[in-house]
């Protein structure tokens, strides 16, 4: 796979994706949206895949939309208003459908599109050191990447809206404060806490359990009801509890050993997944 503005390294069945415009903080673009959904198609597709970070290289993790078009930089007018898609919405709904665990590696400045595109990742940690902002409203825009319906998911509804209406720049450790990030740590200490995290994961948990928990986790977050819960989880259990990979997690865990799990996302997942067709929620 030949990248112009990521990276793409695998390496003890962990991806790396490095955002790599060093030279423009990062700054995001089509041809990096267009690219990091490639990655993430491959990844889902790779069963050598069990997590993946998302990182920028350089000093900046992402510094937001490329802006080297000035003024025109937002102007869709080429389509219609129905036509128009979200370049962010559809790198976050990408991110939202993963089978495979993702976690922010926030290594500096995260703004705009920066910080939206690690709101649908499941885990964000960042440098101590590095400055936030939801600013759309600063540049007479709106939010982008799902923002409306996952930040306040994670964070709330009163702070999301002071976070995006203000479009203040925050720093670090109020984001971790707020519970927008599960840690911050030293710059060169953010990589090896993903990867300490992804390793957790890769080496010790089902990957098709993995999927399913990941998909339970988010699709539920917009059920009305726990029963709509209650239904899937049924389902779930009682198919996972007939497979191979409880076999050897039980005995796994009885002969203290590490388990060797054999069942794959790509080809693995029960029939009733997925179970989320379009809103309104439906069950099968």
């Amino acid at each position: 796979m030949n990248y112009q503005q990521i990276k793409y390294e695998v390496e003890d069945r962990i991806l790396t994706i490095t955002l790599n415009r060093p030279e423009r903080l990062n700054a995001y673009t089509e041809i990096l949206r267009a690219e990091m959904i490639d990655a993430l198609d491959h990844a889902d597709a790779d069963d050598n895949i069990r997590a993946i970070i998302v990182t920028g290289a350089g000093r900046a993790f992402c510094a937001g939309m490329d802006l080297g078009d000035g003024g025109a930089t937002f102007d869709y007018s080429a389509v219609t208003e129905d036509e128009h898609r979200d370049s962010g919405g559809l790198l976050a709904l990408r991110i939202y459908q993963l089978k495979k665990p993702i976690i922010a590696a926030i290594n500096g400045p995260a703004v705009g599109i920066g910080l939206t595109m690690t709101f649908p990742m499941d885990i964000r940690i960042a440098a101590d050191n590095a400055k936030m902002g939801i600013v759309f409203v600063r540049r007479g825009v709106l939010l982008d990447a799902c923002s409306s319906w996952i930040l306040p998911r994670i964070v709330g509804i009163s702070q999301a809206l002071e976070w995006a209406m203000t479009g203040r720049v925050f720093s670090a450790q109020e984001a971790f404060a707020k519970g927008l990030l599960t840690k911050v740590a030293a710059p060169e200490e953010v990589l090896p806490a993903a990867r300490d995290i992804a390793l957790e994961i890769a080496q010790n948990s089902a990957p098709v359990s993995v999927a399913l928990t990941r998909q339970l986790l988010w699709t539920m977050l917009g059920a009305d009801h726990p029963m709509a819960a209650h239904r899937i989880e049924s389902k779930g259990f009682h198919w996972a509890g007939q497979q191979p990979d409880a076999q050897e997690g039980i005995t796994a865990f009885l002969e203290k050993r590490q388990p060797n799990y054999t069942m794959s996302p790509s080809t693995g997942m029960p029939d009733f997944y997925p179970w989320i067709t379009e809103p309104p929620f439906r069950i099968k």
